[in-house]
């Protein structure tokens, strides 16, 4: 199945146990494979520290995503720190 990125922009992330997370807010793309990588709960940062900090802490690795339908769900055992 595919879907249109400009379709999961804005769109919410729960856990599968239906706790919030945030909202997708930027992708990282795997050109290579034509997947997504990660979703990002905050825009990347131009600055390459702040970069690297939103992806350790502000993203998701795509792997991680069990559902795609109205809302994203994610694994249960997945946690961010809090925003």
């Amino acid at each position: 199945m595919t879907t249109k990125l400009s379709r999961l922009y804005g769109m919410d992330i729960f856990t599968d146990s239906g706790k919030f997370i945030g909202n997708a807010q930027d992708f990282i793309l795997d050109f290579e494979s034509g997947e997504i990588s990660r979703i990002l709960i905050e825009a990347l940062p131009p600055g390459k520290d702040d970069a690297k900090r939103a992806l350790r802490e502000k993203s998701i690795l795509y792997k991680n995503v069990k559902s795609v339908e109205d809302v994203i769900v994610i694994t249960k055992g997945l946690t961010l720190p809090p925003q």
